[in-house]
């Protein structure tokens, strides 16, 4: 007997759960992943371009939204069909994940692969997630649903990196480093598995809507519908100047960045924290980030969104640009992996300034998450809101990937002090973008031919 969908409460938590899912396998690779790639002496940039293909198909979720509309099964339900099959995938590039060596670099470029194959089966359940929360949510639930649904994916986050990371010692004690990975596999597959099971697999789906691939074969409607979703999305971005400058906001850095990548990973391994360490700051960034997104949004409701969001995006440039003062007053520049011969030793506070960097960089990047997805709600054009905010969310993953492949390549060639204040210059090079985008205008415009959920 699973959750309902038919009853407030149901609803509610089927969608906080199935956006743990989503959280559970960022956290392991992000966190997990990344410090044990660190810790077996794999290169920065490989790290850095690792990272980055985590984020690549979120960047393409639109172009799934009409393959998920038109090819859809009434049997298994429209949306429950593909989280269910998604999930399964989910799972099984997790389980195929256990045959690689990512020390040798021909099979890490293989897990890699596996991994982005991975996340492409995560951004298709989100589409669907997303369109099963739109079918069956009331309007006086959207709020608070979606308040829950992204409390989920940093629960997820947390049980993916954190709780995970916990458990390292106790396994490669019982089973050897070796062991202990191939267990920490298992452990996040059968934690997805788990949701499936009990969520997903008896979850009953109300009937939808007419599929709307008319007489024509499902390939042409999908392609009808793509071709209908790029036009509407041109004429979305292009209806005000701030849709069009808010194109531009999207595809630059969301502030200082590296402080939420590979390189938190990478440093607090070259410094020596332990995975019972990492785990805990990883946790404390977790929920200091939930927290303030929430308390972000809430002011810039109250003080307006653009002053707020400049000051935000400001403010994570002082802890990324302090640590990389700490850095370079105490000679850690080039990255050094644990094993490697003749490392030099690692002063004191330079852990101590990792952790108080990081726990005040999240507070800002917090208060900044809330409230630059409610600007970008503020700028899309309620005629094709799906549509226009669906390609927003987009190319902020664009952003994100460039942005982890840009930093691993620079700590591996410049240091990690020119990188962080590299890093800290662009936190403020979208700033003049807000001044310029004016006051958004949220005129309604033509309705769009097709608009993908």
């Amino acid at each position: 007997m699973g959750l309902s969908l038919s009853s407030r409460n149901g609803r509610l938590a089927t969608l906080f759960f199935l956006y743990v899912t989503e959280g559970i396998p960022l956290g392991f690779t992000a966190v997990t992943l990344a410090t044990e790639m660190r810790r077996r002496g794999l290169g920065v940039e490989q790290i850095g371009a690792f990272v980055a293909s985590l984020y690549l198909p979120w960047a393409w979720k639109w172009a799934l939204g009409p393959v998920i509309d038109v090819v859809a099964s009434d049997r298994w339900g429209r949306r429950r069909g593909w989280i269910l099959g998604a999930q399964v995938m989910m799972v099984g590039t997790l389980a195929a994940s256990l045959a690689f060596d990512m020390r040798a670099p021909v099979e890490f470029m293989a897990l890699t692969a596996l991994i982005f194959v991975h996340n492409l089966f995560g951004a298709s359940q989100d589409v669907a997630i997303d369109a099963l929360a739109c079918q069956v949510l009331p309007e006086d639930e959207r709020g608070l649903a979606n308040g829950l649904m992204f409390a989920g994916a940093y629960v997820g986050q947390a049980v993916g990196g954190s709780g995970v990371l916990y458990l390292r010692e106790p396994l490669e004690q019982a089973l050897g480093k070796d062991g202990a990975l191939k267990a920490s596999f298992a452990l996040v597959a059968a934690a997805i598995l788990a949701v499936t099971l009990l969520v997903v697999r008896p979850m009953r789906e109300p009937p939808g809507p007419p599929r709307p691939h008319g007489d024509g074969p499902p390939l042409q409607a999908i392609l009808s519908q793509l071709k209908d979703f790029v036009r509407a999305t041109w004429r979305s971005f292009t209806s005000s100047r701030a849709a069009r400058v808010a194109v531009l906001f999207a595809l630059l850095p969301a502030g200082a960045m590296a402080l939420s990548l590979s390189l938190q990973s990478n440093l607090s391994v070259e410094l020596g924290l332990t995975d019972n360490e990492i785990a805990t700051l990883s946790l404390w960034c977790t929920i200091l980030s939930a927290a303030f997104c929430v308390v972000g949004g809430k002011i810039s409701d109250r003080l307006g969104r653009r002053r707020m969001l400049a000051i935000y995006l400001a403010l994570t440039a002082l802890p990324t640009a302090w640590l990389a003062w700490q850095m370079h007053r105490y000679g850690w520049i080039m990255p050094a992996a644990p094993d490697v011969p003749n490392r030099p030793a690692v002063a004191a506070e330079l852990p101590r300034a990792l952790w108080i960097a990081s726990l005040a960089y999240t507070v800002p990047q917090g208060l900044m998450y809330g409230t630059r997805v409610a600007l970008f709600m503020d700028v899309t054009n309620p005629a094709v809101a799906a549509t226009q905010f669906t390609g927003y969310m987009a190319l902020l993953n664009v952003a994100i990937a460039l942005s982890a492949r840009w930093q691993g390549w620079s700590a591996e060639h410049w240091g990690y002090p020119t990188t962080l204040a590299i890093d800290a210059v662009l936190a403020v090079a979208s700033v003049p973008l807000l001044l310029w985008m004016g006051k958004p205008a949220n005129a309604a415009g033509p309705p769009p031919e097709s608009i993908a959920p």
